[in-house]
């Protein structure tokens, strides 16, 4: 079932045995909340007051039954599938019904797979529709319905906020995420928004599993039993039992062992594990959430990397762009590290010489944040002085980014000169070109593109009145 113990199911019937089944046969497949009605007047107040995924409708009850209530519900919330149960199994019955509006129609003595089939296309339509409408939304210039959500992750880059929309799109999906991305870009923190988002009561665990073999990764993921092997004196509670109820964060999984594959295959079709030596069967219902920095194209066709598995795991996929590509948030990045590391060192927060922060700026980062946040840490903690320089920083190199050899590959990724000018440009385009990026840079602080061109702030400050009167 794809949309594990996510989506709220509401089926109204006037058999209460019926309903009891029902809801027996649908939290035992995960779907944690089944909300059942006995009386059809009880059911527009109750869709009123609250979402659910999909309706199962009985078409024969006392009162108003499903031949009045359809329209009426097809109506008012058309993004909700219908589905209608029933005992008559006639032909013409069942078109008249998907001419109406139901998404489905079921007759009362098919096999529970066939039903459980029926509710779970049921939930992924939902889900397609929710996500439809969100990015509808966002297209027509709607902002983050949960910004808080994200605060903990700096940036204004155009490509960041889209993943943001992503996420927001895909809450209410419990199906595995992949998060690629190079290393030191962030991985963990978007996991952690995609946790937030998802509303979940359960905790987020987080696991790397490189390094560990088959029996390390067993043992740490689904735990054992007192006495399951030599050495093992107590019973241990594994990480996705912890993680109950929330999310299971699996870093590095790109390195996971074959043998360890097949175990996590399981986890993913069954949603079920054993604790190593007990043959009592467990449920799961943690949101499984991955992150990798390999070229997964190379390593499944290297047949290191199981294809069910990788298709399994990526049934989301979200790719984070590298901070070289995120040029417009490497002075917010800067300041923010560096206020953050003076903070945690009980000092005020030092300033940056022009040359300093013209060098940070240019910088291609190839270990992305994380270095970054290394950077600022190892420079403030060296030294206590009021104003860093660009000796502080020795891993820039001892001259400023202008002076430096490859500065002529910075200027033509940053300021794209071939592209925006079709012959070589004029003095005046470039200063225009260098004002724009400098504004972008700093996103849009005057003080800062200031510092950056090397001129005063009631100077940019004309040139930018200037060019707005033109």
């Amino acid at each position: 079932m794809g949309m594990e113990g996510k989506q709220t199911v509401l089926v109204l019937d006037d058999d209460q045995s019926f309903l009891d089944g029902m809801r027996r046969l649908l939290t035992s497949n995960n779907y944690k909340e089944v909300v059942t009605l006995d009386t059809s007047s009880e059911l527009l107040d109750i869709l009123d007051q609250r979402e659910f995924a999909v309706l199962l409708l009985d078409w024969i009850m006392p009162g108003l039954g499903g031949e009045k209530l359809l329209p009426v519900v097809i109506e008012r919330y058309p993004d909700m599938p219908v589905i209608i149960m029933t005992g008559i199994d006639d032909a013409q019955h069942i078109v008249d019904c998907i001419k109406q509006g139901a998404f489905d129609y079921l007759t009362k003595s098919i096999d529970t797979t066939r039903i459980l089939s029926s509710i779970d296309k049921a939930c992924q339509f939902n889900e397609i529709s929710r996500q439809n409408r969100q990015l509808k939304r966002y297209l027509l210039g709607e902002t983050l319905l949960t910004p808080e959500i994200f605060n903990g992750i700096v940036t204004v880059n155009p490509r960041m906020q889209a993943i943001f929309k992503i996420i927001e799109t895909m809450s209410i999906s419990s199906n595995p995420v992949m998060i690629t991305g190079e290393t030191g870009v962030g991985k963990e923190l978007i996991a952690r928004a995609i946790h937030r988002a998802s509303g979940v009561n359960g905790d987020f665990v987080a696991l790397n599993v490189a390094g560990l073999d088959d029996q390390m990764f067993t043992d740490t993921l689904f735990g054992h039993r007192k006495g399951a092997f030599t050495g093992a004196h107590e019973s241990r509670e594994g990480l996705i039992a912890k993680a109950q109820g929330g999310t299971l964060f699996l870093d590095e999984i790109g390195d996971l062992g074959s043998d360890s594959q097949v175990k996590l295959l399981r986890l993913l079709q069954e949603r079920e594990y054993y604790r190593l030596g007990s043959d009592a069967l467990i449920k799961s219902d943690a949101r499984i959430i991955t992150a990798s920095n390999a070229d997964f194209n190379a390593v499944v066709s290297q047949g290191l990397f199981r294809r069910d598995l990788y298709h399994r795991l990526r049934s989301h996929h979200i790719h984070i762009p590298p901070l070289r590509e995120r040029t417009d948030d490497v002075p917010l990045l800067i300041d923010h590290y560096l206020q953050n590391s003076a903070v945690s060192m009980g000092r005020a927060m030092p300033s940056l010489t022009r040359e300093a922060r013209d060098a940070l700026v240019a910088y291609q980062y190839p270990g992305n944040v994380r270095e970054l946040i290394n950077l600022m840490h190892h420079a403030v903690a060296c030294n206590s002085r009021d104003t860093l320089t660009l000796k502080d920083f020795p891993e820039l190199g001892s001259t400023s980014p202008l002076n430096r050899q490859d500065f002529s590959v910075v200027r033509d990724k940053q300021f794209r000169i071939h592209a925006t000018f079709p012959l070589f440009p004029s003095l005046e385009s470039v200063e225009k070109l260098l004002i724009g990026e400098a504004m972008r840079l700093s996103s849009g602080n005057k003080s800062i593109a200031a510092d950056l061109l090397g001129v005063a702030r009631s100077t940019l400050h004309r040139k930018l009145a200037d060019v707005e009167t033109e």
